[in-house]
């Protein structure tokens, strides 16, 4: 049975096969979709609900 993932930072579904599992010290494991998504995350510290294109987005939020 293939397990379907679905993405840590934009929520978009992964194919199995493709996408990367980053995995932290402590245990926590991330699915990532794209190397865009993993850098944003993980490099940039970025939150998912403050970019637009992600499907976390909150619509009618400001950036304030």
């Amino acid at each position: 049975m293939v397990e379907h993932r679905i993405c840590s930072f934009c929520g978009d579904p992964i194919e199995p096969g493709t996408g990367t599992l980053y995995i932290k010290k402590t245990g926590k494991q991330f699915a990532f979709c794209s190397s865009k998504c993993q850098k944003n995350m993980i490099d940039l510290d970025r939150e998912p609900r403050y970019q637009e294109w992600t499907r976390h987005h909150e619509k009618g939020e400001t950036q304030g």
